[in-house]
């Protein structure tokens, strides 16, 4: 039998769940589906939210053939392989009075953020010229991971964890359009820890139900649903679901100048499968937000470390990883950068934009110097000490101040 998130995967757009902002009525994709007019585009969102059902939904909506790829298992040849198919398609169809792009076949890549720069570079040719129509789906920022030239080629749409109302609605559906889990009489009391545990993830849900009711139970409540767990961690932490409760954990360890319960979270992401550059990424972060100025030197440190996981990835990669993570959690830590640069953002939003004092303009022309730009100006190397007491703030802000020293 079908997993039971197989068996009620959508169909259609109106089976299809949550992300109303995008698929729903008069939303952007919905609209674009509609028309038939569909360009390449990313989705970027959490785990179990719905973007490979939403893209094999486009694919059969618009009735394209529809090619799927796995960036942990393919490579160049096998994208290669899918464009030689697609411009074949185009040659055979070049006949027909509909444009070719309307026919183009889409390609759907899974995890694209785990394509390395060639493999992606192997997909801008036929992006450009429409022979094929890409759809990426990607639970890490693709301004990160995608490169520039097929970034600029994509829309990017942002999905969202699944909120209560829709976690609820999926439920009914498994209690009563499933036949397998509707002849059981399930029975729910309680959807507490149903909906902690699931966290916004469609298929987490699902799973969750799929445990609990092969346990023999007939009561859904938050005692089973905890005590199911407890006994099966791996049902709803496979391929590692918990990504972003573990990562949490992590930071936290960290920021907490814990480093053994830091190193632990590290091994289980480790254990877990876990992009190293995703964790690499996250040191890079704490460095600069949660030990900034107290230790300049964790910035540099981490930052090798990003470049050294990137160039030698698995096994070896953990090395530098569990170094610099025990180095960041045993700094002292400082984040006054971090806030600073957030209040001076808020009061930019505050106080829109405040002209620059005379003073502290550019006068690279003789009008500019005649009305007063950069008059007064005074060079601090021209004074001891290389300071001197001098206005830079905007006048409306004289006296207003963002970084707090410890």
């Amino acid at each position: 039998m079908l997993p039971l998130a197989e068996r009620l995967r959508p169909k259609n757009l109106d089976e299809y769940i949550g992300q109303k902002h995008l698929v729903g009525q008069g939303a952007i994709l919905r609209q674009m589906i509609e028309s038939g007019n569909i360009a390449s585009f990313i989705l970027w969102g959490p785990p179990g939210v719905g973007k490979t059902t939403l893209a094999r939904i486009i694919a059969h909506q618009l009735q394209r053939p529809f090619y799927t790829l796995s960036a942990v298992t393919s490579g160049v040849k096998e994208v290669r392989d899918v464009i030689d198919k697609a411009k074949r398609n185009a040659s055979l169809n070049s006949g027909l009075f509909a444009p070719a792009d309307s026919r183009s076949p889409i390609l759907f890549i899974d995890e694209i953020h785990r394509f390395s720069k060639s493999q992606q570079d192997s997909l801008l040719g036929a992006v450009e010229e429409g022979t094929i129509t890409l759809i990426g789906a990607t639970t890490e920022n693709p301004s990160f991971e995608v490169i520039t030239p097929l970034l600029s080629r994509c829309q990017v749409y942002v999905l969202k964890s699944l909120d209560k109302d829709d976690l609820m609605e999926l439920l009914h559906r498994a209690l009563t359009q499933d036949e397998y889990i509707r002849s059981l009489g399930l029975e729910v009391k309680d959807t507490d820890a149903l909906l902690r545990y699931s966290g916004g993830d469609a298929r987490k849900l699902l799973n969750i139900i799929e445990l609990v009711s092969n346990s023999g139970v007939k009561i859904i409540d938050n005692e089973t649903v905890t005590k199911q767990l407890q006994q099966n961690p791996v049902a709803y932490d496979k391929d590692g679901e918990m990504h972003y409760d573990i990562i949490s954990a992590f930071i936290k360890s960290v920021r907490g100048s814990d480093p053994n319960a830091a190193i632990y979270w590290l091994a289980r992401m480790i254990e877990g499968g876990e992009d190293p550059k995703f964790i690499a990424r996250r040191l890079v972060i704490l460095a600069s937000e949660d030990i900034g100025l107290a230790n300049p030197n964790a910035m540099l440190l981490a930052n090798t470390c990003f470049d050294v996981v990137n160039k030698i990835g698995w096994p070896e990669g953990r090395i530098p990883l569990a170094e610099t993570t025990i180095y960041l959690a045993t700094c002292k830590k400082d984040n006054s950068a971090y806030l600073a640069i957030d209040s001076a953002l808020a009061k930019v939003r505050e106080t829109g934009n405040l002209p620059v004092p005379l003073h502290l303009r550019n006068a690279p022309t003789s009008l500019m110097k005649e009305l007063g730009y950069s008059d007064g100006y005074k060079y601090p190397h021209d004074y001891p000490g290389h300071w001197t007491e001098q206005q830079y703030m905007p006048d409306e802000l004289v006296g207003t101040a963002f970084w707090h020293k410890d």
